[in-house]
């Protein structure tokens, strides 16, 4: 490993009553915000097909078959297709088959070693026992080749493969170089998922929600994989409070733009009875506190929210779970009796 390498994815047509007064707003977002089928957002991983394993092709003969069956084995255990691996494998060593130091014992000038090329404090954090004879040996490729997979997954793989590549050495010609033979090994049909960090498997909206509700949910799902800055108020970034005013007022309806007015604002409701569409509010960020809290997200079901969490996030704004030990209560705005009255009139004409 070289002194460089670090440890380190319908239209909703919802016929909706023109709101009036001062808590509702103009619709100002279209249903182009939207995608088809009841789901939302864009540029979402399907994880199955991202952990899928290929076909070996001719090119894959040449590579030792102890190590193409250690490659497929550790494919398949961490959901890292076997061809990556055997990519870093033919740049780093050859498969094993080099003479160079630091390959079949010690280290090289940059102190790494094994078929994999580990430096030893890195594998000794992610060291898989592969052929489970009770010893982590970096110069073992039974052991080597898993744990290269244990690191890269660490590090994102596979929905971000080429950043995972990247953080396994430092050097974007390396990940290119990796990745042609990964082609070669299956024929040259082969395309690696670089995601944002959305996943397909959130795509839904909830079911048991009201085309409201649903309309609310669906603007702030398909703002997914944008950038969270402080203080933006969209439409290419937000924060936390502005996402979910934003959702809101697609629907119509208004809320206050800040996470400290957002909190008073609607009605609270007790932890176990939080509905799709719900605020659920956090003792986070500056100056806040379990009666002042400072983070905001909105809970789409299952015990998951949709959030603008932070800048350093992958992603910044993306589902998250909501049940953590910061977690100060949930609120609900569609409940404020000046609402419900609103609602109940337009009802009824």
């Amino acid at each position: 490993m070289t002194p460089r390498r670090l440890m380190a994815v319908a239209a909703l047509g919802v016929a909706t009553a023109v709101f009036i007064a001062m808590i509702f707003v103009p619709v100002l977002f279209g249903a182009s915000q939207f995608m088809f089928g009841g789901g939302v957002g864009g540029g979402c991983v399907d994880v199955s097909q991202a952990n899928a394993q290929p076909a070996a092709a001719t090119d894959a003969r040449a590579i030792p078959a102890d190590y193409l069956g250690f490659y497929k084995k550790a494919g398949g255990q961490y959901g890292i297709p076997w061809n990556v691996l055997a990519g870093i494998g033919k740049v780093e060593t050859g498969h094993g088959t080099s003479n160079l130091p630091g390959v079949k014992s010690g280290e090289n000038y940059a102190g790494a070693g094994g078929p994999m090329q580990f430096l030893a404090p890195t594998f000794k954090a992610f060291a898989v026992d592969g052929d489970k004879d009770g010893r982590k040996d970096r110069y073992d490729p039974a052991d080597a080749i898993p744990t290269a997979a244990a690191y890269l997954k660490h590090n994102g793989a596979p929905q971000r493969m080429r950043t995972a590549i990247f953080m396994y050495n430092h050097s974007w010609d390396y990940v290119n170089l990796v990745l042609d033979w990964a082609k070669k090994y299956v024929g040259g049909d082969f395309e690696v998922v670089q995601s944002n960090g959305v996943e397909c498997q959130d795509n839904d909206l909830p079911a048991n929600a009201g085309e409201l509700v649903q309309r609310i949910i669906a603007f702030a799902m398909a703002q997914r994989g944008k950038r969270y800055i402080f203080g933006a108020t969209g439409p290419d970034a937000w924060d936390c409070s502005s996402l979910l005013q934003a959702a809101y007022r697609s629907a119509g309806v208004a809320i206050p733009r800040t996470t400290f007015e957002q909190w008073p604002f609607g009605v609270k409701i007790a932890k176990g009875k939080e509905q799709p569409g719900d605020l659920v509010f956090f003792n986070s960020g500056p100056g806040t506190s379990s009666n002042n809290p400072g983070h905001v997200g909105m809970v789409i079901g299952g015990g998951k929210m949709v959030v603008a969490s932070c800048s350093t996030c992958v992603p910044n704004i993306g589902v998250k779970p909501y049940k953590r030990s910061d977690w100060v209560g949930t609120t609900r705005p569609l409940a404020r009796k000046d609402l419900q009255k609103k609602l109940s009139e337009l009802a009824a004409q």
